[in-house]
Protein backbone atom coordinates (compact mmCIF):
# COMPACT_ATOMS: atom_id res chain seq x y z
CA UNK A 1 0.00 0.00 0.00
CA UNK A 2 1.08 3.54 -1.31
CA UNK A 3 1.36 6.98 0.92
CA UNK A 4 -1.77 7.72 -0.80
CA UNK A 5 -3.73 5.09 -0.13
CA UNK A 6 -2.33 4.62 3.71
CA UNK A 7 -3.76 8.51 3.87
CA UNK A 8 -6.85 7.88 1.97
CA UNK A 9 -8.02 5.43 4.91
CA UNK A 10 -7.38 7.47 7.59
CA UNK A 11 -9.05 10.48 6.20
CA UNK A 12 -12.25 8.59 4.88
CA UNK A 13 -12.03 4.73 6.26
CA UNK A 14 -11.52 1.66 4.65
CA UNK A 15 -14.70 1.24 2.86
CA UNK A 16 -14.69 4.58 1.08
CA UNK A 17 -11.15 4.57 0.74
CA UNK A 18 -11.41 0.91 -0.86
CA UNK A 19 -14.98 0.96 -2.14
CA UNK A 20 -15.84 -2.70 -0.74
CA UNK A 21 -19.10 -1.54 0.13
CA UNK A 22 -21.35 -1.51 -3.13
CA UNK A 23 -23.96 0.21 -1.16
CA UNK A 24 -21.26 3.47 -0.36
CA UNK A 25 -19.99 2.96 -3.91
CA UNK A 26 -23.38 4.08 -5.04
CA UNK A 27 -23.82 6.84 -2.71
CA UNK A 28 -20.16 8.30 -3.77
CA UNK A 29 -21.04 7.69 -7.65
CA UNK A 30 -24.57 9.35 -7.03
CA UNK A 31 -22.81 12.29 -5.12
CA UNK A 32 -20.43 12.84 -8.11
CA UNK A 33 -22.78 12.99 -10.68
CA UNK A 34 -25.11 15.46 -8.64
CA UNK A 35 -21.59 17.29 -7.76
CA UNK A 36 -20.20 17.19 -11.46
CA UNK A 37 -21.96 20.92 -12.36
CA UNK A 38 -20.34 22.40 -9.03
CA UNK A 39 -16.78 20.97 -9.28
CA UNK A 40 -15.27 22.29 -12.55
CA UNK A 41 -13.51 19.98 -15.26
CA UNK A 42 -9.69 20.38 -15.69
CA UNK A 43 -8.37 20.45 -19.18
CA UNK A 44 -4.75 20.91 -19.29
CA UNK A 45 -2.71 21.07 -23.20
CA UNK A 46 0.89 21.06 -22.98
CA UNK A 47 2.72 20.89 -25.78
CA UNK A 48 6.37 19.53 -26.35
CA UNK A 49 9.22 22.40 -27.37
CA UNK A 50 6.70 24.95 -28.70
CA UNK A 51 8.54 28.36 -28.02
CA UNK A 52 7.23 31.18 -26.82
CA UNK A 53 6.91 32.60 -30.65
CA UNK A 54 5.24 29.72 -32.14
CA UNK A 55 1.52 31.29 -32.22
CA UNK A 56 -0.18 34.00 -34.39
CA UNK A 57 -1.24 35.79 -30.60
CA UNK A 58 2.14 35.91 -29.50
CA UNK A 59 3.17 37.57 -32.67
CA UNK A 60 4.20 35.29 -35.08
CA UNK A 61 2.22 35.88 -38.06
CA UNK A 62 3.51 33.53 -40.29
CA UNK A 63 1.82 30.63 -38.26
CA UNK A 64 -2.04 29.57 -38.26
CA UNK A 65 -3.46 29.13 -35.06
CA UNK A 66 -7.03 30.19 -35.08
CA UNK A 67 -8.26 28.04 -32.06
CA UNK A 68 -5.45 29.29 -30.22
CA UNK A 69 -5.93 32.72 -30.83
CA UNK A 70 -9.63 32.10 -29.71
CA UNK A 71 -8.96 30.35 -26.81
CA UNK A 72 -6.35 33.55 -26.42
CA UNK A 73 -9.40 35.79 -27.12
CA UNK A 74 -12.11 34.01 -24.58
CA UNK A 75 -9.12 34.41 -21.70
CA UNK A 76 -5.99 35.12 -20.73
CA UNK A 77 -3.09 35.54 -21.97
CA UNK A 78 0.18 35.93 -20.02
CA UNK A 79 3.62 36.84 -21.19
CA UNK A 80 5.71 35.98 -18.21
CA UNK A 81 4.71 32.48 -17.68
CA UNK A 82 7.49 30.08 -17.11
CA UNK A 83 7.92 25.99 -17.78
CA UNK A 84 9.16 24.32 -14.11
CA UNK A 85 12.39 23.80 -16.14
CA UNK A 86 13.99 24.03 -19.53
CA UNK A 87 13.38 20.40 -20.17
CA UNK A 88 10.97 18.15 -20.63
CA UNK A 89 10.86 15.92 -17.92
CA UNK A 90 11.53 17.97 -14.95
CA UNK A 91 9.07 20.53 -16.26
CA UNK A 92 6.28 17.73 -16.25
CA UNK A 93 7.33 16.86 -12.71
CA UNK A 94 7.20 20.38 -11.76
CA UNK A 95 3.79 20.86 -13.35
CA UNK A 96 1.85 17.91 -12.17
CA UNK A 97 3.48 18.21 -8.14
CA UNK A 98 3.76 21.90 -7.97
CA UNK A 99 7.15 21.52 -6.67
CA UNK A 100 10.71 21.55 -7.83
CA UNK A 101 11.98 18.26 -9.71
CA UNK A 102 14.82 18.10 -7.72
CA UNK A 103 12.93 17.69 -5.00
CA UNK A 104 11.71 14.10 -6.59
CA UNK A 105 15.45 13.48 -7.77
CA UNK A 106 14.42 14.25 -11.49
CA UNK A 107 16.50 17.02 -12.47
CA UNK A 108 17.56 15.62 -15.70
CA UNK A 109 16.30 14.09 -18.56
CA UNK A 110 14.79 10.35 -18.14
CA UNK A 111 14.58 7.85 -21.64
CA UNK A 112 14.10 4.00 -21.75
CA UNK A 113 17.14 3.17 -20.08
CA UNK A 114 16.07 5.00 -16.61
CA UNK A 115 15.47 3.37 -13.61
CA UNK A 116 14.09 6.69 -11.87
CA UNK A 117 10.62 7.74 -11.96
CA UNK A 118 8.47 9.50 -10.33
CA UNK A 119 7.74 7.57 -6.43
CA UNK A 120 5.39 6.63 -4.94
CA UNK A 121 5.43 9.34 -2.42
CA UNK A 122 5.02 12.22 -4.87
CA UNK A 123 1.52 13.02 -5.01
CA UNK A 124 0.65 14.32 -8.67
CA UNK A 125 -2.61 16.93 -9.58
CA UNK A 126 -4.62 13.91 -10.82
CA UNK A 127 -3.66 11.99 -6.90
CA UNK A 128 -5.47 15.03 -4.88
CA UNK A 129 -8.60 15.08 -7.99
CA UNK A 130 -9.05 11.73 -7.92
CA UNK A 131 -9.38 11.43 -4.27
CA UNK A 132 -12.06 14.09 -4.96
CA UNK A 133 -13.85 11.82 -6.97
CA UNK A 134 -12.44 13.00 -10.58
CA UNK A 135 -12.47 11.14 -13.64
CA UNK A 136 -8.48 11.52 -14.45
CA UNK A 137 -7.21 10.56 -18.34
CA UNK A 138 -3.82 11.33 -19.72
CA UNK A 139 -3.06 11.22 -23.57
CA UNK A 140 0.06 11.98 -24.98
CA UNK A 141 3.61 11.91 -23.87
CA UNK A 142 4.44 10.78 -19.90
CA UNK A 143 8.26 11.08 -19.45
CA UNK A 144 8.60 10.84 -15.78
CA UNK A 145 9.70 7.13 -15.47
CA UNK A 146 8.97 3.90 -17.29
CA UNK A 147 9.41 1.30 -15.58
CA UNK A 148 5.55 -0.16 -14.24
CA UNK A 149 5.97 1.77 -11.12
CA UNK A 150 6.33 4.99 -12.42
CA UNK A 151 3.83 4.93 -15.16
CA UNK A 152 0.60 7.07 -15.07
CA UNK A 153 -1.97 4.59 -13.59
CA UNK A 154 0.52 4.77 -10.60
CA UNK A 155 0.18 8.39 -9.90
CA UNK A 156 -3.60 9.10 -9.76
CA UNK A 157 -4.33 8.25 -13.73
CA UNK A 158 -7.47 6.15 -14.39
CA UNK A 159 -6.73 6.16 -18.23
CA UNK A 160 -3.57 6.07 -20.29
CA UNK A 161 -2.67 6.17 -24.11
CA UNK A 162 0.61 7.44 -24.95
CA UNK A 163 4.14 7.46 -25.21
CA UNK A 164 6.43 6.45 -21.70
CA UNK A 165 9.05 9.42 -22.84
CA UNK A 166 10.10 10.99 -25.92
CA UNK A 167 9.55 10.49 -29.76
CA UNK A 168 13.08 10.56 -30.64
CA UNK A 169 13.83 7.90 -28.15
CA UNK A 170 13.72 5.07 -30.74
CA UNK A 171 15.67 3.19 -32.98
CA UNK A 172 15.53 5.56 -35.84
CA UNK A 173 16.89 8.49 -33.95
CA UNK A 174 19.56 10.09 -36.36
CA UNK A 175 22.17 10.90 -33.40
CA UNK A 176 22.00 8.01 -30.84
CA UNK A 177 23.70 8.53 -27.63
CA UNK A 178 23.21 4.59 -27.08
CA UNK A 179 21.05 2.03 -28.95
CA UNK A 180 17.63 3.24 -28.44
CA UNK A 181 14.74 -0.20 -27.94
CA UNK A 182 11.37 0.38 -29.84
CA UNK A 183 9.36 2.80 -28.89
CA UNK A 184 6.48 1.46 -26.87
CA UNK A 185 2.94 2.87 -27.55
CA UNK A 186 0.63 2.15 -23.97
CA UNK A 187 -2.88 1.71 -23.73
CA UNK A 188 -3.25 1.92 -20.18
CA UNK A 189 -0.75 -0.42 -18.88
CA UNK A 190 -0.43 -2.92 -22.01
CA UNK A 191 1.92 -2.28 -24.97
CA UNK A 192 -0.16 -1.92 -27.74
CA UNK A 193 2.12 -0.77 -30.60
CA UNK A 194 6.15 -0.19 -30.68
CA UNK A 195 7.78 3.09 -33.20
CA UNK A 196 3.68 3.92 -34.05
CA UNK A 197 3.87 6.12 -37.06
CA UNK A 198 4.88 9.72 -36.09
CA UNK A 199 2.12 11.59 -38.35
CA UNK A 200 -0.57 9.60 -36.84
CA UNK A 201 0.03 10.83 -33.11
CA UNK A 202 -1.58 13.91 -33.10
CA UNK A 203 -4.85 12.50 -34.68
CA UNK A 204 -4.62 9.39 -32.37
CA UNK A 205 -4.31 11.29 -29.14
CA UNK A 206 -7.15 13.97 -30.14
CA UNK A 207 -9.71 11.24 -30.51
CA UNK A 208 -8.71 9.40 -26.97
CA UNK A 209 -8.83 13.00 -25.59
CA UNK A 210 -12.42 13.60 -27.06
CA UNK A 211 -13.32 10.03 -26.52
CA UNK A 212 -12.51 10.44 -22.40
CA UNK A 213 -14.79 13.82 -22.31
CA UNK A 214 -17.89 12.03 -24.11
CA UNK A 215 -17.12 9.06 -21.80
CA UNK A 216 -17.23 11.07 -18.43
CA UNK A 217 -19.13 13.77 -19.07
CA UNK A 218 -21.81 13.51 -16.71
CA UNK A 219 -19.06 13.19 -13.85
CA UNK A 220 -16.11 16.03 -13.00
CA UNK A 221 -12.46 14.75 -14.67
CA UNK A 222 -9.50 15.93 -15.53
CA UNK A 223 -7.93 15.56 -18.53
CA UNK A 224 -4.31 16.00 -19.70
CA UNK A 225 -3.14 16.44 -23.15
CA UNK A 226 0.84 16.22 -23.24
CA UNK A 227 1.29 16.24 -27.24
CA UNK A 228 4.11 14.33 -28.57
CA UNK A 229 4.66 17.59 -30.81
CA UNK A 230 6.25 19.68 -31.94
CA UNK A 231 9.13 17.79 -31.00
CA UNK A 232 11.55 15.85 -33.26
CA UNK A 233 10.45 13.82 -35.09
CA UNK A 234 8.26 16.15 -36.58
CA UNK A 235 4.99 14.19 -37.44
CA UNK A 236 1.76 15.51 -38.93
CA UNK A 237 -1.19 13.81 -41.11
CA UNK A 238 -1.99 14.09 -44.37
CA UNK A 239 -4.72 16.55 -43.87
CA UNK A 240 -2.28 19.10 -42.51
CA UNK A 241 0.96 17.97 -44.57
CA UNK A 242 1.84 21.19 -46.48
CA UNK A 243 -1.27 23.25 -45.40
CA UNK A 244 0.82 26.20 -44.09
CA UNK A 245 2.79 26.91 -47.07
CA UNK A 246 5.56 27.79 -44.31
CA UNK A 247 6.62 24.12 -43.72
CA UNK A 248 6.92 21.34 -42.01
CA UNK A 249 6.99 22.86 -38.13
CA UNK A 250 3.91 25.38 -39.53
CA UNK A 251 1.82 22.04 -40.78
CA UNK A 252 2.54 20.57 -36.91
CA UNK A 253 1.27 23.44 -35.36
CA UNK A 254 -1.41 23.83 -37.63
CA UNK A 255 -2.70 20.49 -36.45
CA UNK A 256 -1.96 21.05 -32.57
CA UNK A 257 -4.28 23.85 -33.41
CA UNK A 258 -6.70 22.18 -35.37
CA UNK A 259 -6.46 19.24 -32.05
CA UNK A 260 -7.77 22.47 -29.66
CA UNK A 261 -10.67 23.38 -31.97
CA UNK A 262 -11.91 19.64 -31.48
CA UNK A 263 -11.52 19.19 -27.61
CA UNK A 264 -13.45 22.56 -27.59
CA UNK A 265 -15.98 21.56 -29.71
CA UNK A 266 -16.33 17.94 -27.50
CA UNK A 267 -16.92 20.61 -24.63
CA UNK A 268 -19.62 22.98 -25.75
CA UNK A 269 -21.41 19.96 -27.59
CA UNK A 270 -21.40 17.91 -23.88
CA UNK A 271 -22.90 21.42 -22.50
CA UNK A 272 -19.25 21.61 -20.39
CA UNK A 273 -18.25 25.06 -21.58
CA UNK A 274 -19.01 26.90 -18.35
CA UNK A 275 -18.20 24.69 -16.38
CA UNK A 276 -15.09 23.60 -17.73
CA UNK A 277 -11.28 25.34 -16.47
CA UNK A 278 -8.89 25.39 -19.92
CA UNK A 279 -5.08 25.91 -19.97
CA UNK A 280 -2.63 25.65 -22.55
CA UNK A 281 1.13 26.01 -22.61
CA UNK A 282 4.29 24.02 -23.26
CA UNK A 283 6.75 21.97 -21.51
CA UNK A 284 9.92 24.25 -22.60
CA UNK A 285 11.41 26.53 -24.81
CA UNK A 286 12.48 25.35 -28.66
CA UNK A 287 14.83 23.07 -29.50
CA UNK A 288 17.12 25.40 -31.59
CA UNK A 289 19.88 23.27 -32.46
CA UNK A 290 16.93 21.27 -35.28
CA UNK A 291 16.80 24.16 -37.14
CA UNK A 292 13.77 24.67 -39.35
CA UNK A 293 12.06 21.85 -37.54
CA UNK A 294 12.62 23.61 -34.41
CA UNK A 295 10.20 26.64 -33.11
CA UNK A 296 10.82 30.14 -32.10
CA UNK A 297 11.67 31.90 -28.65
CA UNK A 298 10.12 35.27 -30.01
CA UNK A 299 13.29 36.66 -29.72
CA UNK A 300 14.09 35.61 -26.17
CA UNK A 301 17.48 34.55 -25.50
CA UNK A 302 18.57 31.36 -26.13
CA UNK A 303 16.41 28.42 -26.08
CA UNK A 304 15.68 24.42 -24.63
CA UNK A 305 18.08 23.50 -22.59
CA UNK A 306 19.04 27.08 -20.93
CA UNK A 307 17.50 28.62 -18.37
CA UNK A 308 17.45 32.41 -20.24
CA UNK A 309 14.20 33.46 -21.30
CA UNK A 310 13.96 31.02 -24.47
CA UNK A 311 14.53 28.30 -22.69
CA UNK A 312 11.69 28.73 -19.94
CA UNK A 313 9.35 31.26 -20.85
CA UNK A 314 6.40 29.70 -22.74
CA UNK A 315 2.90 30.47 -23.99
CA UNK A 316 0.20 29.87 -21.26
CA UNK A 317 -3.58 30.32 -22.13
CA UNK A 318 -5.93 30.36 -19.31
CA UNK A 319 -9.84 30.17 -20.37
CA UNK A 320 -12.95 29.61 -18.22
CA UNK A 321 -16.50 31.69 -19.23
CA UNK A 322 -17.35 33.57 -16.01
CA UNK A 323 -14.95 32.80 -13.79
CA UNK A 324 -11.38 34.55 -16.20
CA UNK A 325 -11.65 37.48 -18.09
CA UNK A 326 -11.73 37.67 -21.67
CA UNK A 327 -9.57 38.74 -23.94
CA UNK A 328 -7.24 40.21 -21.10
CA UNK A 329 -3.31 40.03 -21.50
CA UNK A 330 -1.54 39.82 -18.53
CA UNK A 331 1.86 40.43 -17.71
CA UNK A 332 2.31 39.25 -14.09
CA UNK A 333 5.09 36.29 -13.84
CA UNK A 334 3.78 32.91 -12.84
CA UNK A 335 5.23 29.19 -13.33
CA UNK A 336 3.93 25.69 -14.04
CA UNK A 337 4.51 25.28 -10.09
CA UNK A 338 1.55 27.16 -9.90
CA UNK A 339 -0.94 24.56 -11.57
CA UNK A 340 -1.37 22.23 -9.17
CA UNK A 341 -1.45 24.10 -5.96
CA UNK A 342 -4.26 26.33 -7.94
CA UNK A 343 -6.31 23.49 -8.99
CA UNK A 344 -5.85 21.10 -5.74
CA UNK A 345 -7.96 24.74 -4.19
CA UNK A 346 -10.14 25.21 -7.50
CA UNK A 347 -11.54 21.98 -7.31
CA UNK A 348 -11.58 21.74 -2.91
CA UNK A 349 -9.05 18.10 -3.58
CA UNK A 350 -6.72 18.97 -0.41
CA UNK A 351 -5.71 16.33 1.92
CA UNK A 352 -3.16 15.42 4.22
CA UNK A 353 0.24 15.59 2.82
CA UNK A 354 3.94 14.73 3.62
CA UNK A 355 5.53 17.28 1.09
CA UNK A 356 4.66 21.44 0.82
CA UNK A 357 4.14 23.01 -2.74
CA UNK A 358 6.44 25.50 -4.00
CA UNK A 359 4.11 26.91 -6.12
CA UNK A 360 1.30 28.86 -5.21
CA UNK A 361 -2.58 29.31 -5.44
CA UNK A 362 -2.30 32.02 -8.17
CA UNK A 363 -6.31 31.65 -9.07
CA UNK A 364 -6.31 35.53 -8.01
CA UNK A 365 -4.04 35.83 -11.03
CA UNK A 366 -6.35 33.60 -13.95
CA UNK A 367 -8.78 35.72 -12.36
CA UNK A 368 -7.84 38.37 -13.28
CA UNK A 369 -6.96 40.54 -9.66
CA UNK A 370 -3.47 41.84 -8.31
CA UNK A 371 -1.75 39.08 -6.86
CA UNK A 372 2.30 39.11 -5.76
CA UNK A 373 3.65 36.09 -6.59
CA UNK A 374 6.86 35.00 -4.49
CA UNK A 375 10.71 34.61 -6.06
CA UNK A 376 11.10 31.86 -8.95
CA UNK A 377 14.39 30.05 -9.46
CA UNK A 378 15.87 28.62 -12.39
CA UNK A 379 17.41 25.42 -11.91
CA UNK A 380 19.03 22.88 -14.21
CA UNK A 381 19.99 19.72 -13.18
CA UNK A 382 20.70 20.62 -10.36
CA UNK A 383 21.73 24.11 -10.07
CA UNK A 384 20.20 27.28 -9.19
CA UNK A 385 21.08 29.20 -11.87
CA UNK A 386 19.05 32.26 -11.82
CA UNK A 387 15.90 33.89 -10.10
CA UNK A 388 13.44 35.95 -10.90
CA UNK A 389 11.71 38.38 -8.32
CA UNK A 390 9.36 40.79 -9.37
CA UNK A 391 10.72 42.76 -12.46
CA UNK A 392 14.15 41.41 -11.56
CA UNK A 393 15.96 38.48 -12.75
CA UNK A 394 18.91 37.29 -11.17
CA UNK A 395 21.62 35.01 -13.49
CA UNK A 396 24.32 32.80 -11.28
CA UNK A 397 28.02 32.69 -13.20
CA UNK A 398 27.48 29.29 -15.06
CA UNK A 399 27.91 28.05 -18.21
CA UNK A 400 25.15 27.11 -20.74
CA UNK A 401 24.54 25.12 -24.11
CA UNK A 402 24.49 27.29 -27.47
CA UNK A 403 23.99 26.33 -30.97
CA UNK A 404 26.68 27.45 -33.66
CA UNK A 405 25.34 25.75 -36.32
CA UNK A 406 21.58 24.72 -36.56
CA UNK A 407 20.54 21.72 -38.21
CA UNK A 408 18.19 21.31 -41.17
CA UNK A 409 14.92 19.09 -42.36
CA UNK A 410 15.15 16.68 -38.84
CA UNK A 411 19.09 16.64 -38.36
CA UNK A 412 20.39 18.34 -35.68
CA UNK A 413 23.00 20.77 -36.30
CA UNK A 414 26.37 21.92 -33.84
CA UNK A 415 25.45 22.43 -30.32
CA UNK A 416 28.00 22.57 -27.47
CA UNK A 417 26.99 21.41 -24.14
CA UNK A 418 29.51 24.26 -22.23
CA UNK A 419 29.95 26.93 -25.33
CA UNK A 420 28.28 30.01 -23.30
CA UNK A 421 29.49 31.02 -20.16
CA UNK A 422 27.91 33.98 -18.37
CA UNK A 423 29.26 35.75 -14.75
CA UNK A 424 26.13 37.21 -12.24
CA UNK A 425 24.68 39.17 -13.53
CA UNK A 426 21.05 41.21 -13.38
CA UNK A 427 18.27 42.18 -15.72
CA UNK A 428 15.35 44.13 -15.80
CA UNK A 429 13.12 42.04 -17.37
CA UNK A 430 10.38 44.66 -18.12
CA UNK A 431 12.46 47.03 -20.17
CA UNK A 432 14.75 44.20 -21.39
CA UNK A 433 13.27 40.34 -21.91
CA UNK A 434 16.02 39.29 -24.10
CA UNK A 435 18.13 39.56 -21.30
CA UNK A 436 21.12 41.52 -23.43
CA UNK A 437 22.12 44.58 -21.37
CA UNK A 438 23.74 43.72 -17.41
CA UNK A 439 22.61 46.34 -14.84
CA UNK A 440 24.55 44.23 -12.13
CA UNK A 441 27.10 46.85 -11.34
CA UNK A 442 24.30 49.82 -11.46
CA UNK A 443 21.78 48.02 -8.86
CA UNK A 444 24.56 46.32 -6.31
CA UNK A 445 21.99 46.02 -3.50
CA UNK A 446 19.97 44.27 -5.49
CA UNK A 447 22.17 41.81 -7.11
CA UNK A 448 23.83 40.62 -3.65
CA UNK A 449 20.59 40.10 -2.20
CA UNK A 450 19.04 37.95 -5.07
CA UNK A 451 22.40 36.18 -5.33
CA UNK A 452 22.16 35.44 -1.79
CA UNK A 453 18.88 34.27 -2.53
CA UNK A 454 20.76 31.53 -5.24
CA UNK A 455 22.83 30.76 -2.60
CA UNK A 456 20.47 29.85 0.18
CA UNK A 457 18.20 27.84 -2.17
CA UNK A 458 21.09 25.99 -3.37
CA UNK A 459 22.03 24.49 0.00
CA UNK A 460 18.07 23.70 0.13
CA UNK A 461 18.30 21.90 -3.40
CA UNK A 462 21.50 20.21 -2.42
CA UNK A 463 19.73 18.66 1.40
CA UNK A 464 16.23 17.58 -0.30
CA UNK A 465 17.43 16.47 -3.90
CA UNK A 466 17.23 12.31 -4.04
Amino acid sequence: MNNLSVLCLAVAGLSACNGSNSKSSETANASSRSNAAEKPNIVIMLTDDQGYGDMNCYGNLRLQTPNLDKLAAEGVRFTNFYAGAAASTPSRAALLTGRYAERAGLQGVVDDLSENGLESDEFTLADYLKQNNYATGIFGKWHLGCLPEHLPLRHGFNEFFGLPYSNDMWPFHPQPGHPYRALPLYDNERVVEYNPTVNQMTTRITKRATEFINKHKDEPFLLYVPYTQPHVPLGVSDKFKGKSGEGLYADVIMEIDWSVGEIMKTLKENGLDDNTLVLFTSDNGPWLSYGNHGGSTGGLREGKGTTFEGGQRVPFIARMPGRIPEGKVSDQFLSALDITPTLVELTGSQMPRMNKFDGENVWKTLAGQPQNHQPFFFLYDGQVEAVRDEKWKCVAPHEYRIVTEPGKDGLPGVQLANGGKTGLALFDLEKDPQESIDLADEYPEITKKMAAMMKDFQEEMAVCTR
